[in-house]
């Protein structure tokens, strides 16, 4: 008797559920039907409040036309934005969020929208082994945000993302200086180009947090240039390596590479006589 109870209860909590859904979706495609702008947009705020997203941003999208031109097309465009970023479309958001600044450059959701279009692309921001486009859009994004709202509360998550995407830019530059390294003296002078890119990549970004990868790695490239160099030219590069040597154990005078390097320098010090 008791169990035949609990399975009528659970049954007859199934079916006020059910009915709970079936009225839900049935009074959003009422709303769809509705000939009714203000219906519709106030609806869409009460979807996007629930978390309803793709629901609001339908309905949003519904009046946006109807509104263009008006006082409230600045309040649907910014919902609009808002509901691509609760779906976690960051590349749609970013466009909504664009075109919002581009409207409206000093709205009511200004510092909101120029915040979030670097924070899309943060967010979009792809493996640093793939193309980077999105992250320099990130950091010129954010960038213009803290000129133009320096006090804002955002502005130190502004300065804390667009860091991590120098680092991101920076570890790119390091996957590419590490395969150079890596292909050697194969079609060519391969150790200088590994140079080359680290250097370049110290310069670009002096904050990043590979300085010491980029500054062992031009330590390893001079070595390999001067055991692998012409007699005539083997005296020069082991005074390179030398002095690149003295600068790197001043900037890390710790490093995990310091017995390493001390190995290279005996070895750079018979070349060198001294």
């Amino acid at each position: 008797m008791q169990a035949h109870f609990v399975r009528m209860k659970k049954k007859g909590l199934f079916i006020l559920l059910l009915s709970v859904l079936l009225s839900g979706c049935g009074e959003y495609q009422k709303l769809l039907k509705s000939r009714d702008p203000e219906e519709k947009y106030q609806a869409a705020l009460r979807y996007f409040n629930n978390k309803q997203y793709v629901k609001a941003q339908t309905l949003l999208d519904d009046v946006s036309t109807y509104y263009k031109g008006t006082e409230r097309s600045e309040d649907v465009l910014a919902y609009l934005s808002r509901c691509y970023m609760g779906q976690k479309d960051y590349a749609s958001a970013t466009e909504y969020y664009r075109a919002y600044t581009r409207n409206y450059p000093k709205g009511k959701y200004a510092t909101e929208a120029y915040f979030q279009l670097g924070h899309c692309q943060y967010l979009d921001s792809p493996d640093p082994r793939l193309e980077q486009e999105i992250t320099r859009n990130a950091i010129e994004a954010f960038t213009q945000f803290v000129e133009l709202f320096p006090e804002s509360p955002y502005a130190g998550q502004a300065y804390q993302e667009m860091s991590e995407m120098y680092d991101k830019l920076a570890l790119k530059e390091l996957y590419n200086a590490r395969l150079y390294y890596n292909l050697g003296t194969y079609l060519g002078n391969n150790y200088l180009s590994c140079e080359i890119v680290s250097k370049n990549a110290l310069k670009n970004y002096p904050s990043n947090k590979y300085q010491e990868d980029f500054s062992w790695l031009i330590l390893q490239a001079k070595y390999q240039q001067m055991i692998n160099s012409f007699e005539n030219l083997k005296l020069d590069r082991a005074r390179e390596t030398q002095d690149e040597y003295y600068n790197f154990i001043t900037e890390f005078p710790n490093s995990r590479h310091r017995k390493e390097a001390d190995k290279m320098m005996v070895q750079v010090r018979k070349v060198t006589n001294e």
